[in-house]
C-alpha cells in the first residue's frame, strides 16, 4: 500500500477523516499512527514493501522487522519502530571480518526472534565450524549477542557491528522517501543519531566498545572466548522524546498489562491447537496499544507493520470474539469507539464514524463507520452475558442506546440498512449485523429496564422478512444469497465468505442463540455452499468464489482467505448443527495456521490446495493481525459450543458431536469474572471442569 494520503473513493467532502491511507486491496484506513518499512526504492501507487517472509516481533508501539538472517541491512523491509519512527534501519554483525553463515531464523515469542549463525575461525582445519553465533532480538530493539567457542583453543577475534538509522515516520518509510542514513555521533557506550525536527536514537553497548567510528557508524570489540567459552554483547536501543522501549508483551514501561487477556490453553489429542491458541493469545497481548489520549482505554491495532492507527471496527470484532478470555478488552475497546460517536438530533445522531473501505471488484466501498455502530450493542450485549461488570455496563449502555436509536431511524426508512450512505446499495453482510444488533440490543434493554425493545423486535422481523423476500435469488441448485441490492431492484449475486456472516446470530439469555436472517432451508442452501470447493480452498473460505467473475485469489475481498471470516463460519455451521462443513473449513484452518508456524496472517491466497501444498502468502498482509488471532480462538472455542448467561447464573457447553479433532480441552477461559474450563471427549460429550461457585451448569 501506498501510505500516501489519498482521498477516499466515495467519501463525500467535508469528510472527518478528510484523508485516508490506501491497502494494495483498495482498503481505505484513516492516517495510522503505528509502524511500517522502508522499501530500497520509491514504492509503486498501491504497492508495499513485502513483509511474508520476515520475522516480526511486536510489542506495541515496538515494533521489529527482521530478516530470517537476522542482519539489519537496511534494505527492504527491515528496522526497528517505535511509536511511528524507524530508530534502527541497520544492524550488521561481523567476526573477524566476515559475516556469520545463517542457518536459522524463528520467534522465540510474540516479541522476540532469535537467529542462530555460525564461523570457520582460523585455525579450523576440517569442514565444521567451531564458532557459534546466537543474537535474540527483542521488539524494542533490545539485542543479545552471544559468540560461543567449541573449539579447544582459546580464541581472539574482532567484532564489529555497523549500525544506522534515518529516524523516518511511517508515511515517508512506506513510500520509500527517508532520505539518507543520519550521521553518528558518539554517546556513552554507543552511538547517537539526531533528526532535523530535533527527535534523537541512542544505542548503547555493554561491554563497551573498545572503539567508536561515528563516521562509519561501527561499534568495535576484541572479543577473547577460552575452550568452550562464550563472549556476549548487548545493544539497547533508546529514543528520545518517543516512546520508551518495552519489557515484553506482559507488563513494562508504556504496555497494556497481560491482565487484559486470559492465559488460556488447549490440549487434547491434535497437538496443533495447543500451539494455535498459546501462539493466538500471545499475539493478541502484543498488538495491545493504549489511546492516547485516554490512557487507561486499550485495544488492538488492526495488524502490524502496516495497521497500527487508532481504534477500528476490527477491534471490536476482534473483542468479541476473544470474550472467552475475559470482558476487560470488550470494554475499553467500546469505550473509545464511544468517544467518537456523533451526538446532537439530527439523522446521522448515535453514529459512529468511520473510512470506506474497499468491498471487493463488484461493489463500491462499504462504512467502517456503520459496521462499528451496529456492532456496538451487539458486542456490550454479548459481553454482559459473558460476565461485564455492572459498572462497565451502566457506563457504556447510553452509547449503545444511541447506536440502536440510530439503527431504528435508519431502517425505519426502507426496512433494510443502506451501506455506505442512504442511497445504498444494501448489503446482506450489513444486514446481517442489524439483525444482529436490533435482536440483541433489544433483549440488553429489556434487560436493564430501558425502552424501545419491542420496536427494536418489530424492526428486526421487518427487516428479516424483507431480507428473505427480496436477498434470496432462486435457482435450479437450490439458490442463493444475493451479495447486495440496490433500491431500484438491482442484484448482484456473486457469493463469497462472506455469506458466513448470515450464520452468525450472537447469544441471547439463557444461552439461546437468536433467530437469524434466514429459514431453516436457506440456512442449510447456505453450509452446503460454503462446504463446496468453489468456497473452501481447502486452507480456508475464500473471499470470493472461484467460479465468480473477478475471482482474484490474491484479492482482499476477491479470493483471498481471510482468517477470521473462516472462523466465522466455523462457528455458525457449528452453533446450526452443520459440522461436516464447520470441521472442514476448521481442519484446514489448522493446517494453514500449522505452515504459518501458528501465527495466522490477516490472509492469504486463496489458491487451491493441492497434495504436498502449501498456502501462499499475500505479499502485503499483516501479520499477526488482531481479527486472525482472535478468529483462532473463537474457531477453537467453537468445539465446545460455550453458552453462557452470567447474569443468569447459569452456562451451557454444546460440543460439536463429531469430535472433529478428537478429545480437548480448554482451560483458563472466563465466564463471570471467574476461571473456567471445559473438556470435550472422543464421542463429543462436553463437561464443564472449572467453573464459578454458584454457576448453573449445563450441558
Amino acid at each position: 500500500m501506498a501510505l500516501s494520503p489519498v482521498p477516499a473513493p466515495g467519501r463525500p467532502a467535508g469528510h472527518p477523516n478528510g484523508h485516508a491511507y490506501r491497502h494494495p486491496s483498495g482498503h481505505a484506513y484513516g492516517p495510522p499512527s503505528g509502524v511500517g518499512a522502508a522499501p530500497p526504492r520509491a514504492a509503486r501507487p498501491g504497492e508495499l514493501p513485502s513483509v511474508h517472509g520476515a520475522l516480526l516481533c511486536v510489542a506495541l508501539p515496538a515494533l521489529a522487522i527482521c530478516a530470517e538472517h537476522g542482519q539489519l541491512t537496511g534494505d527492504g523491509p527491515e528496522g526497528v519502530y517505535v511509536a511511528g519512527r524507524r530508530l534502527l534501519s541497520r544492524c550488521v554483525l561481523r567476526v573477524a571480518g566476515r559475516e556469520p553463515v545463517a542457518l536459522q531464523g524463528r520467534m522465540a515469542a510474540a516479541d522476540r526472534a532469535v537467529f542462530l549463525g555460525v564461523l570457520r575461525v582460523p585455525g579450523d582445519t576440517g569442514p565444521d565450524p567451531g564458532l557459534s553465533v546466537e543474537r535474540s532480538r527483542g521488539a524494542d530493539g533490545t539485542e543479545r549477542i552471544t559468540l560461543r567457542n567449541a573449539t579447544g583453543r582459546p580464541l581472539r577475534l574482532p567484532v564489529e557491528i555497523a549500525l544506522g538509522t534515518d529516524l523516518a515516520h511511517l508515511g515517508a518509510v512506506a513510500s520509500g522517501r527517508t532520505g539518507p542514513e543520519l550521521t553518528a555521533s558518539v554517546h556513552g557506550t554507543g552511538l547517537r543519531w539526531t533528526a532535523g525536527d530535533g527527535r534523537s536514537v541512542a544505542v548503547t553497548a555493554d561491554p563497551p566498545p573498545m572503539d567508536s567510528l561515528a563516521a562509519a557508524g561501527v561499534l568495535r570489540w576484541e572479543a577473547e572466548l577460552a575452550p568452550g567459552g562464550l563472549y556476549t554483547i548487548q545493544l539497547r536501543v533508546r529514543g528520545d522524546r518517543m516512546a520508551g522501549p518495552t519489557a515484553g508483551s506482559g507488563g513494562g514501561s508504556g504496555r497494556p498489562g497481560g491482565h487484559l487477556l486470559s492465559e488460556a490453553r488447549a490440549e487434547g489429542d491434535d497437538p496443533r491447537p495447543t500451539e494455535l491458541l498459546r501462539t493466538s493469545v500471545e499475539d493478541l497481548r502484543a498488538l495491545l496499544q493504549r489511546d492516547p489520549a485516554h490512557p487507561a482505554d486499550v485495544h488492538l491495532a488492526a495488524g502490524v507493520p502496516w495497521r497500527c492507527g487508532p481504534v477500528t471496527a476490527e477491534a471490536l470484532w476482534a473483542a468479541r470474539m476473544v470474550l472467552p478470555l475475559g470482558t476487560r478488552l470488550a470494554a475499553t475497546t467500546l469505550r473509545a469507539l464511544g468517544r467518537a460517536q456523533l451526538q446532537g438530533s439530527g439523522p446521522e445522531s448515535g453514529r459512529i464514524p468511520g473510512p470506506l473501505r474497499d468491498a471487493g471488484p463488484h461493489l463500491p466501498p462499504r462504512c467502517t463507520g456503520i459496521e462499528a455502530t451496529l456492532a456496538f450493542p451487539a458486542v456490550l450485549a454479548e459481553a454482559r452475558r459473558w460476565g461485564l461488570p455492572a459498572a462497565d455496563l451502566e457506563e457504556l449502555l447510553p452509547v449503545a442506546e444511541r447506536c440502536l436509536g440510530w439503527l431504528r431511524r435508519t431502517a425505519a426508512r426502507s426496512g433494510l440498512v443502506p451501506d455506505p450512505g442512504p442511497t445504498g446499495p444494501w448489503r446482506a453482510e450489513t444486514q446481517a449485523h442489524a439483525h444482529r444488533a436490533a435482536l440483541l440490543g433489544a433483549d440488553l434493554l429489556d434487560a436493564c429496564g430501558r425502552p424501545d425493545g419491542d420496536a427494536l423486535r418489530e424492526s428486526a422481523r421487518t427487516l428479516r422478512e424483507r431480507f428473505r423476500r427480496e436477498f434470496w435469488l432462486d435457482d435450479p441448485a437450490g439458490g442463493r444469497p444475493a451479495v447486495a441490492r440496490a433500491p431500484d431492484g438491482r442484484t448482484w449475486s456473486p457469493l463469497g465468505g462472506w455469506a458466513a456472516h448470515l450464520l452468525d446470530t450472537g447469544l441471547l439469555g439463557g444461552g439461546r442463540h437468536a433467530q437469524g436472517l434466514l429459514d431453516r432451508a436457506e440456512t442449510e442452501q447456505v453450509a452446503r455452499l460454503l462446504g463446496t470447493p468453489a468456497l473452501d480452498s481447502g486452507w480456508g473460505l475464500r473471499g470470493l468464489g472461484a467460479k465468480e467473475p473477478g475471482h482474484n485469489p490474491f484479492g482482499h475481498r476477491a479470493g483471498a482467505v481471510r482468517a477470521h471470516e473462516t472462523a466465522v463460519a466455523v462457528a455458525g455451521l457449528a452453533a446450526a448443527g452443520h459440522e461436516k462443513e464447520a470441521a472442514a473449513l476448521l481442519r484446514g484452518l489448522l493446517d494453514a495456521a500449522e505452515a504459518f508456524a501458528y501465527r495466522l496472517p490477516e490472509m492469504y491466497a486463496g489458491e487451491q490446495r493441492t497434495a504436498g501444498g502449501r498456502p501462499v502468502p499475500h505479499p502485503a498482509a499483516c501479520r499477526p493481525a488482531a481479527v486472525a488471532a482472535a478468529g483462532a480462538v473463537q474457531a477453537l472455542v467453537a468445539l465446545a459450543g460455550i453458552r453462557p448467561d452470567a447474569p443468569g447464573r447459569s452456562v451451557s457447553v454444546h460440543p460439536m458431536a463429531s469430535a472433529p479433532l478428537g478429545a480437548i480441552q480448554l482451560s483458563g477461559l472466563v465466564v463471570a469474572g471467574e476461571p473456567f474450563a471445559v473438556r470435550v471427549g472422543r464421542l463429543g460429550l462436553g463437561m464443564v471442569e472449572e467453573a464459578a461457585e454458584g454457576l448453573q451448569l449445563g450441558v
